[in-house]
């Protein structure tokens, strides 16, 4: 089957910082990298990495080629990206010697979305597909819309997080990924919780080093914990997005919810070993041969 993600395609300005900065510090970096990066963009690599067939729908701006060659390399269908006016987004992104990151990200060419551009490419999906959402585009809630009338299996993953765009697209969902602070905002804001009362029928709250919590319909939305693997960290930025691209590449090849999520947490506990973003997401060889 087909993974078809509408999502972000991003140039990631990498900063190596000894530490990051208070409000109003000014702090010189040690390093600067340039990278492919977006949340869209990463889990489709990951997704492609992993073996499932990806189909990106995106956009970027007339400096955005490199990109799409970028994706077309790590084995992306990028047919349905969109050559726009709109600059190409990027990120700015601080790493610290710890391994954690502070990202300023400016939307650009993947706020600007045609709905036509996305009917088109869903017209060739099939019916058992899995379609995968972020909150880095526009048009989310009609792709959820368009995506669950043709009978795809539509994921979403609420980062970066808005309750608003969670409940836009939350009717037509039957995977929702988020973290534990996200989940607590959701909550927060909508007062309901994992089960029937949210009514989606797979959710992952993500813990970082503490692994992650399932609750899912087939075991009646029952708490199940599955721990992390534990590493030395040099690089957190991509392991949230290397997780859903290797779960929903599990999913789609058939492996149950359980197998899946463990090969997610393989994958992204390797990822965190690793500098970088799209570029550096392990490839299912590497995770299975890894520890």
């Amino acid at each position: 089957m087909t993974i078809w993600n509408l999502g972000s395609i991003n140039a990631d300005y990498l900063y190596r910082v000894p530490h990051l900065p208070e409000p109003g510090e000014t702090i010189l970096a040690d390093a600067m990298e340039l990278g492919l990066g977006g949340k869209g963009a990463n889990m489709s690599v990951a997704a492609a990495r992993a073996g499932a067939h990806v189909s990106h729908i995106g956009a970027v701006g007339p400096d955005g080629q490199w990109a799409i060659d970028r994706l077309t390399e790590y084995g992306v269908d990028t047919r349905p990206i969109a050559k726009l006016d709109a600059p190409t987004g990027h990120a700015v992104i601080s790493l610290d010697t710890k391994g954690e990151n502070a990202i300023v990200v400016y939307p650009g060419a993947n706020m600007n979305l045609a709905q036509d551009n996305i009917g088109l490419a869903l017209s060739e999906a099939s019916s058992g597909d899995i379609l995968l959402l972020q909150n880095e585009t526009n048009e989310q809630a009609f792709a959820a819309e368009t995506g669950s009338k043709l009978g795809l299996k539509v994921a979403y993953a609420a980062a970066p997080f808005s309750a608003a765009a969670v409940k836009a697209v939350l009717p037509f969902l039957d995977i929702l990924v988020l973290n534990q602070i996200e989940m607590a905002q959701l909550v927060g804001e909508t007062g309901l919780l994992p089960g029937p009362t949210l009514g989606v029928d797979t959710v992952i709250v993500t813990k970082g080093a503490e692994g992650c919590i399932l609750y899912d319909r087939a075991n009646g939305w029952d708490a199940i914990g599955f721990d992390a693997i534990l590493v030395d960290p040099v690089d957190t930025t991509g392991a949230g997005d290397t997780f859903t691209g290797y779960f929903l590449a599990g999913i789609d090849r058939g492996m149950t919810t359980d197998d899946a999520i463990c090969l997610a947490i393989k994958a992204s506990a390797l990822m965190v070993t690793r500098r970088g973003t799209a570029d550096v997401i392990p490839d299912l060889k590497d995770v299975l041969d890894w520890g």
